[in-house]
């Protein structure tokens, strides 16, 4: 049988296809320690909380009805666009209306219409979606209709004490020429846990705003939800800025509810987008959270309960993994944001590729890392095969099982 080229570019390896297949071989393998893939933590009161918003839902039967028995505009779920710019507007002063929202079925095929509305062949030449710093997120590398829509940096690292260290936009190297057709930036990155600095964010927006592109925000774990952020900063947008959210970290996987804030030139194209691939986005999500937006609650269990559980599952790794690896080089990421931590082995004589498999034949997943760097696969840089990224969203316990296995393999390596 025969497939087309897009049949096939869909069909070859990928870092993203790898991450999620082992994700479900992993949940259906109670034994596998899951350090891999980026499923949230399932914290109880989380969990009683949508539990109770689906029950009252259910006992409504009008309510219901409408949420699973008709089709939302391609622009989304009314009532919770609504609701939502009235909470962002009320805690950042955005100045937004429902026109400048669409919602997507999850952030991946947000980021799939993004990438390809700004990125391939145009009656400008072949456009480009670029990175100005990666490590960048594992599900972005495979998005483009076209091949090489993407171009990318290094970052400047920065070391620091108690085996940490940082990236940060080398902006003396960055330059944006004429074939750029969007920035991007995710903001906690992932797989970093990197917070861009406000004065990162500003550059960027002003030399987008400069070039008449956008700068692209993958917000999916900042503010105001999830808000597993570990610093007081307010996401920022103004019309140069697309912001992307999502309510999968907030405890909803499973319900891909994706959330783009863009001028309305953009979000009028995106619901056609929806119209067309999807008829729709679904309901599910955002009546489920619609209550909780309404009446600040989404904002009260980021506040107490989801920042305070991840923070906690960052720290005991991170403490965790000093004692496990005192002798080997080793670094961290600093933590700040994301359930995700980022450990670097400067001397590591296998690539992380090799290293994946090993702790994977004793029942551990992790990803490698070489996967988080589209743009660069042709820059023969070490560093891209010497890292690697843990979710801390399992138990204490396999967190620390899972490090332990990690370092025998790393000290025989």
């Amino acid at each position: 049988m025969d497939f087309t080229s897009f049949g096939e570019k869909f069909n070859g390896t990928s870092g993203i296809l790898q991450l999620m297949d082992d994700l479900g071989q992993g949940v259906g393998d109670p034994g596998t320690i899951m350090l891999g893939g980026g499923n949230p933590s399932s914290i109880s009161e989380v969990h009683a909380y949508f539990e109770s918003q689906m029950r009252s839902i259910v006992g409504q039967p009008e309510i219901f009805q409408r949420l699973i028995g008709t089709y939302a505009s391609p622009r989304g779920h009314t009532a919770f666009i609504e609701a939502f710019v009235e909470l962002v507007n009320g805690l950042y002063h955005w100045g937004i209306s429902s026109e400048n929202v669409v919602l997507t079925n999850g952030s991946q095929i947000a980021f799939f219409y993004l990438f390809n509305l700004f990125g391939g062949e145009s009656s400008r030449g072949f456009r480009k979606i670029l990175l100005p710093l990666t490590p960048e997120y594992i599900g972005y590398e495979d998005l483009g209709l076209s091949r090489g829509i993407f171009a990318s940096y290094r970052p400047v690292i920065e070391l620091l004490h108690d085996n940490l260290f940082k990236y940060r936009v080398d902006f003396n190297a960055l330059t944006i020429s004429p074939e750029i057709g969007a920035l991007c930036v995710s903001r906690p990155t992932n797989p970093t846990g990197n917070v861009l600095t406000e004065d990162e964010i500003e550059q960027l927006s002003v030399l987008a705003e400069s070039c008449n592109i956008p700068l692209i925000i993958d917000n999916a774990y900042g503010a105001p939800f999830p808000g597993i952020i570990f610093s007081e900063i307010k996401p920022r947008w103004n019309p140069s800025i697309v912001m992307c959210l999502s309510l999968s970290k907030l405890g909803l996987p499973g319900i891909r509810t994706g959330i783009i804030v863009a001028r309305k030139e953009i979000t009028r194209r995106i619901a056609n987008m929806n119209a067309i691939i999807s008829l729709s986005p679904g309901n599910i999500g955002p009546g489920l959270s619609l209550k909780g937006v309404q009446s600040g609650d989404i904002l009260r269990l980021c506040r107490e309960v989801i920042r305070p559980h991840y923070k906690s599952g960052i720290e005991n790794a991170i403490a965790v993994s000093r004692r496990l690896f005192r002798g080997l080089d080793f670094r961290i990421h600093v933590p700040e944001g994301s359930i995700l931590i980022w450990i670097w082995f400067p001397a590591l004589r296998i690539s992380t590729q090799e290293l994946y498999v090993r702790v994977k034949r004793r029942g551990v997943l992790i990803v490698p890392g070489h996967y988080f760097f589209p743009g660069l696969e042709n820059d023969a840089w070490d560093h891209k095969s010497q890292c690697i990224r843990i979710n801390v969203g399992a138990s204490p316990e396999d967190v620390e099982k899972g490090l332990a296995i990690i370092a025998e393999e790393v000290r025989d390596a």
